[in-house]
């Protein structure tokens, strides 16, 4: 029987409908049973037609089917479908990175082009030097900042260095200016050349407006640093010439200049003025610098070590005394006589590195042949050593062939007087004597005993010479004993002739002692002070020195101390003498004596009072409250003790004159509480006159201005 399905017999319908059960029952208990199965729905079993049994087993076994239960439909070019590698050679597919993955490699990431700003080499060394003096200035290393500009590279850009350490420095303290001066000197030659250390200053200068507008007082600072790379000898003094020429008139620039040449590098004993003008670089006294050197030397001796010794030389930062280094030098070399051709290799070097120049090389041989005689005491042979070293010193370059001319006049020269020579060597015994024992009876008994009046002007050099040379102790010792000798046994005459004798050499001594020049001018306004010179003796003295030499600076410079506010009190305590009584104190001491004496007190004993005091610059005060006592009292005992401290010495003509000046300044006033003052006032001119206690222009000099300013103090 046929039908459209095709025909089955009994046994096979019952299996298919076995097979039909099985496949709902399975379904049904999987999560997908809900649905039709596609297996079904999409491939239709085809029951083969009556006749055609066969075939119909086949097309239900061969189905293929996923494990998964779902239908694959397989690609006929062998290309595999989604999980599977794809077929051979197939490089069209679109490859995915998986970040996550954990065989990621960041190198198959595709590349992808970043813009960037390209960097500016002078911007880079700008910035970096930036930080370089930050670090100097907070940790004052020398060495590292050199160091640090060594690694830093680009030799080109220093000049750009130099002009941001001196601009920098100018907007700090003093500490840091001086620090800045310091470094350039230190790299000076070894690690910035000489024509970039030109240049860095001259694009400072040229910069010079722009400074102004943050600094107030750039032209001026500028103006001390070149001055100081100048003394320092970083910069040769022709640099300022050749700048000038290359700035406008109207520029600061051109105005920084002028204040260097005028203000700083013009000015006697400029050196030590530039050095310390920030607080200096060394802070050490005279004894300690050449001790260093003289450490130094006897260093290189043993080690030859050149290098070495230059750079320990460099760090005493005082290159105005690098004389005392080439004197040292050559001394050294005529004692150890083997040493001489370490010697001579040192000073080369030192002169073609630039760290002794020209000058300090001659002032050094200059001093050494001033001293031959008293060298050859212990160096017998000191002159013919000496004789040697300056042509070898010639012939190599570093010594100025000039020198050898000036030292054959100077060995013209007549010996010195043996009587002279005897009286030195004496009174320098003496005078440390004095300065061991600070008895002045014992050393007025020395000198009365050596029996040379005439030689009064040389002991006087010889004893502010040593003092100078020493500590403040003795330097008021010697102010002390000035004023006990012109009242013993040096006429004023004797000590102005001393004076004159010191300043005519006030170079030579600014040689061996750094201050020189304000120390001497201490001495001479502590010596008007102290009435042992008037103040016309000060222009007595400018008179027979040179116009522009260093002596009469000096004085210029002790008048103007002496003109000074309260100069009398500043300068009886420069090196820490005096009573350090306030002013106010000392009066009322005078007040409180001079009404003890008008109360019946013993003049003797005023007397005493007044001398304890300490104070002679001030006794002018004495001398005016005494007059308006006398005045109120209507009692002329304190004449009485006027003519008593004038006789002994204790009150002199020129505090007697100036206490007399300020009562008759001040008469307007004295005149409402006492009405007969000025009538008494004229009876005690007339007596002081007549008793001599008065210059002979007291009538012209009240009337000025110079007595008003007396009367003010």
């Amino acid at each position: 029987m046929a039908t459209s399905e095709g025909f089955l017999t009994d046994e096979q319908r019952e299996m298919l409908k076995t097979a039909s059960q099985n496949a709902e029952n399975s379904l049904s208990s999987s999560p997908k049973g809900l649905f039709p199965s596609p297996l079904f729905s999409d491939h239709h079993l085809k029951v083969p037609a009556a006749g055609k049994s066969g075939t119909a087993g086949v097309a239900v076994r061969h189905v293929r089917r996923s494990h998964s239960g779902k239908h694959v439909r397989v690609k006929k070019d062998g290309g595999g479908g989604k999980g599977t590698w794809g077929k051979l050679l197939d490089t069209d597919v679109e490859s995915h990175i998986d970040r996550n993955d954990p065989n990621y490699d960041s190198g198959e990431e595709p590349y992808q082009l970043v813009g960037a700003t390209i960097s500016d080499p002078l911007d880079d060394y700008k910035k970096a030097v930036v930080s370089i003096i930050e670090e100097y200035f907070s940790t004052g290393d020398v060495e590292v900042a050199a160091s640090d500009l060594r690694e830093l590279g680009s030799s080109e850009y220093h000049l750009y260095f130099i002009k941001r350490l001196v601009s920098m420095a100018m907007d700090r303290h003093d500490k840091e200016k001086e620090m800045a001066s310091v470094l350039l000197s230190a790299l000076y030659a070894d690690v910035i050349s000489p024509s970039q250390i030109r240049d860095g200053f001259v694009i400072l200068l040229e910069s010079a407006d722009d400074l102004a507008v943050d600094i107030l007082d750039a032209v001026d600072i500028l103006a001390l640093f070149v001055a100081r790379a100048v003394v320092d000898d970083i910069l040769p003094p022709a640099f300022l010439t050749r700048a000038k020429k290359a700035l406008p008139e109207s520029s600061k620039g051109f105005q920084v200049l002028q204040t260097t040449e005028k203000n700083y590098l013009s000015a006697p004993h400029h050196a030590e003025l530039v050095e310390r003008r920030w607080g200096g670089s060394t802070h050490i006294t005279v004894e300690e610098v050449k001790k260093k050197i003289a450490d130094l030397l006897r260093e290189y001796v043993e080690s030859g070590d050149a290098v070495e010794a230059c750079r320990c030389i460099r760090e005493l930062g005082v290159s105005f005394f690098h004389h005392e280094v080439v004197k040292r030098a050559l001394v050294l070399a005529m004692e150890i006589r083997t040493a001489e051709p370490l010697i001579l290799k040192l000073l080369k070097e030192a002169s073609e590195e630039g760290l002794i120049s020209s000058s300090q090389m001659a002032k050094g041989f200059a001093r050494l042949a001033e001293s031959l005689d008293d060298l050859a005491l212990d160096i017998p042979s000191a002159k013919s050593l000496f004789q040697s070293l300056v042509p070898k010193a010639i012939s190599e370059g570093w010594l100025d062939a000039l020198f050898m001319k000036s030292s054959g006049e100077d060995g013209q020269a007549q010996a010195e007087d043996e009587k002279v020579k005897w009286f030195k060597e004496e009174v320098v015994t003496i005078i440390h004597e004095y300065f061991l024992s600070d008895d002045i009876p014992e050393l007025i008994q020395s000198l009365e005993d050596l029996g040379m009046p005439e030689f009064n002007p040389i002991f006087l050099k010889k004893l502010i010479t040593l003092a100078m040379d020493r500590k403040n102790r003795e330097k008021e010792m010697a102010s002390v004993l000035l004023s006990a000798l012109h009242i013993e046994i040096c006429s004023t005459e004797d000590i102005v002739n001393g004076f004159i004798m010191l300043l005519e050499f006030a170079e030579d001594t600014a040689l061996d002692i750094l201050d020189a020049s304000n120390e001497l001018a201490l001495f001479l306004a502590r010596a008007v002070i102290d009435d042992v010179l008037a103040p016309l003796n000060l222009e007595e003295i400018g008179s027979k020195l040179q116009p522009n030499c260093s002596g009469s600076e000096t004085v210029r410079m002790a008048r103007s101390l002496i003109a000074a506010r309260h100069a009398g009190e500043r300068l009886l305590r420069c090196w820490g003498g005096g009573t350090g009584w306030a002013v106010e104190d000392a009066k009322d001491k005078i007040l409180k004596l001079l009404e003890e004496y008008e109360s019946g007190g013993v003049l003797g004993e005023a007397c005493q009072c007044i001398r304890d005091l300490g104070m002679p610059f001030f006794n002018h005060e004495v001398v005016k409250k005494a007059l308006v006592m006398a005045m109120e009292k209507k009692n002329d005992r304190m004449l009485d003790l006027l003519q008593v401290c004038f006789s002994e010495g204790l009150i002199t003509i020129n505090q007697m004159t100036k206490g007399f000046s300020r009562i008759k300044d001040g008469m307007d006033d004295l005149a409402l509480d006492i009405p007969n003052a000025e009538e008494k006032f004229n009876f005690y001119v007339e007596h002081a006159q007549k008793k001599g206690w008065l210059l002979a222009s007291f009538g012209s000099s009240v009337g000025d201005g110079s007595s008003k300013a007396v009367a003010a103090t």
